[in-house]
């Protein structure tokens, strides 16, 4: 079932950062943070952390307003443990995200990821949904890691 997060989801979410392998020490103190900041309304309006709790945390995703945008969100973080991966269980977050931001009148939603090979599925996951690469910022993240920006039209008109 998938739901807005709440605090208790803390332990469970910052697991499964750590099962994906794609983040480093600081990264995964980032994410921690972020939840925190989270949970204790900081992070302003708008701001959805949702998972999928099927009796323990599978999968979850971060997505909140571009500041600059007009009616644009960003998904910042989606994720789903490896032993889930390859069972619709990100499609379905995805969908999720897209329905709800599109019950919001909002016409965009872009994704931001890296351009390294360990990120390859990920960005295959995101044209498997009929998301278009929208742009590449060559070494954005380091030298050698390219930023891959993709987005999604979410309105018809």
């Amino acid at each position: 079932m998938i739901r807005n997060a709440i605090s208790s989801d803390r332990k469970s979410m910052t697991k499964l950062f750590s099962a994906l392998n794609l983040f480093n020490t600081d990264e995964l103190q980032f994410m921690s943070d972020l939840i925190d900041s989270y949970f204790d309304a900081s992070l302003g309006e708008g701001h959805h952390w949702i998972v999928n709790d099927s009796g323990d945390i599978t999968s979850a995703a971060y997505y909140a307003p571009e500041s600059f945008g007009q009616n644009v969100y960003n998904l910042y973080f989606i994720g789903v443990l490896p032993s889930e991966q390859g069972k619709g269980v990100g499609s379905s977050m995805l969908k999720y995200v897209e329905d709800h931001l599109r019950e919001l009148k909002q016409r965009l939603l872009l994704v931001e990821t890296s351009g390294l090979s360990s990120f390859k599925k990920t960005r295959e996951f995101y044209l498997k949904n009929n998301y278009e690469k929208e742009a590449i910022i060559r070494e954005y993240y380091k030298e050698g890691d390219d930023k891959i920006v993709f987005r999604k039209k979410l309105t018809t008109n």
